[in-house]
């Protein structure tokens, strides 16, 4: 394959010949002659790329790079993969192949200055070329451990970062999601958690419905954690631990199991109630391994039944076990503070339980059944208003709250249109009452 893209056709067989000359040209090296092996050597590269053999271009090419291996000449081995590569009509299928065997030379360098002259060689031959593309992006991953491993962590991430796996087609997907992983990891290491949500979105999530992935979703839902724990997104965490507990090698270990469960459920009680969570929350107690864990079961119930839940009581009877979970962790300081979203909760939680129950409450009475001081019940029912979980209106001076909501016009009438309706119905069946009456009382009098 040509340059160009186009077929060439074989002109002769170059084997022969080759059978002859290797020999001499070994024995030549091994003799400390590498570079006038070297030298006969590319009279024959020139041979078979010109007749377009590709079994003996690649041959030779090989040949070549493992000569300049065997004597350790690592200067000459770089200037030659440069040179090899920048000949004209060169083989595409035969660099390729002479790419692979130099790449196993990386871990056979003597110090790390040879093995990132040696990569950064192969990075540059490599670069722009669709069929080494593979190759190229494995390099790249072996530099970016290297800077890694060096404490180099931002280097290493823009230096992954650059590649655009999900564009090779030559690729497994499988190792393409294991790329994007790596960029990920190495992005949140980085810190630069924007970027990290955006890579996320290259993978999509329906390859790991296949078992052989399981793996690689473990490792994509715990970094997908790690990034909504940073944003404080509760349920999006609730919906990646329900992921990680669905996956069969988890269901198969009860400890891990039972872990993923406590997390889904502490995650979907802490994130704020909307129609979703209300969705999610219903859906979690009706999981059947749910039971296995009772406290969690129980906690949960709490925030289903429409019935009001005294903090005094949840943390009485839940306080001292939560504690001890990552989740709410005293000695972290996001674990102090989803203690205090849990408080917040159950609050919001009652709150909504007496916006059904009651039309109108005092202020007094709410701050008994919420146990919190009016200043802070003002503050959690307005959030509530704001973001229109409930309706409320209140009025300070008579210490009065109102649930009631006004009728939206078009319902009021909607509703007058249902009541005249009504009344003419009712008219209608009386009149045809009388009129039978009046039927049945003129045949009377004819008898």
């Amino acid at each position: 394959m040509a340059d160009e893209g186009k077929l060439q056709k074989k002109d002769k067989d170059y084997a022969p010949i080759l059978d002859a000359e290797i020999p001499k040209i070994e024995a030549t090296a091994k003799q400390g002659k590498l570079l006038e092996a070297l030298e006969q050597l590319m009279v024959l590269e020139k041979q078979t790329r010109m007749g377009a053999d590709l079994a003996s271009t690649t041959r030779v090419l090989c040949l070549a790079v493992k000569l300049c291996f065997d004597a350790k000449d690592w200067k000459t081995l770089n200037e030659y993969i440069i040179l090899l590569t920048k000949k004209h009509g060169q083989l595409k299928q035969a660099l390729s192949k002479m790419v692979l065997q130099c790449i196993e030379y990386i871990d056979k360098t003597p110090d790390m200055k040879t093995k990132l002259e040696l990569i950064d060689t192969l990075r540059t031959v490599t670069e722009g070329k669709i069929y080494v593309e593979v190759e190229r992006a494995r390099l790249t991953r072996m530099l970016a451990k290297i800077k890694e491993d060096e404490g180099k962590v931002v280097e290493a991430a823009d230096i992954l970062q650059e590649l655009q796996v999900e564009t090779y087609g030559s690729m497994e997907k499988s190792e393409k999601t294991d790329f994007i992983l790596e960029q990920m990891r190495l992005l949140m290491a980085k810190k630069d958690y924007t970027r990290t949500q955006i890579i996320s979105r290259k993978i999509n999530t329906k390859f790991f419905k296949e078992e052989e992935n399981q793996i690689l979703k473990l490792r994509y839902y715990a970094l997908m954690i790690q990034y909504a724990t940073h944003e404080e997104q509760y349920l999006n965490i609730c919906k990646y631990w329900r992921e990680i507990f669905d996956t069969p090698s988890i269901q198969n270990d009860s400890v891990k199991c039972h872990e993923a469960i406590e997390h889904f459920v502490l995650y979907a009680i802490l994130s704020p109630h909307d129609n979703e969570q209300h969705d999610l929350i219903h859906r979690i107690s009706k999981e059947p391994r749910l039971r296995e864990v009772p406290i969690y079961a129980e906690l949960l119930k709490n925030f289903i039944v429409p019935d009001l839940t005294r903090w005094a009581k949840i943390d009485e009877l839940y306080g001292a076990g939560l504690r001890k979970t990552p989740v709410f962790d005293q000695n972290d300081e996001r674990g102090m503070k989803r203690w205090k979203d849990l408080q917040k909760r159950v609050v919001e939680h009652n709150l909504r339980v007496v916006a059904k129950y009651y039309t109108r409450i005092t202020t007094k009475r709410l701050t008994q059944l919420l146990d919190l001081p009016e200043r802070d019940v003002e503050e959690v029912l307005s959030k509530l208003v704001v973001s229109k979980v409930i309706y409320a209106k209140m009025d300070r001076p008579a210490g009065l709250i109102s649930f009631t909501a006004p009728k939206d016009p078009n319902e009021v009438l909607n509703e007058y249109s249902g009541n005249i309706s009504t009344l003419l119905e009712l008219v209608e069946k009386t009149t045809h009452l009388i009129q039978k009456e009046e039927m049945v009382g003129a045949i009377t009098k004819v008898i």
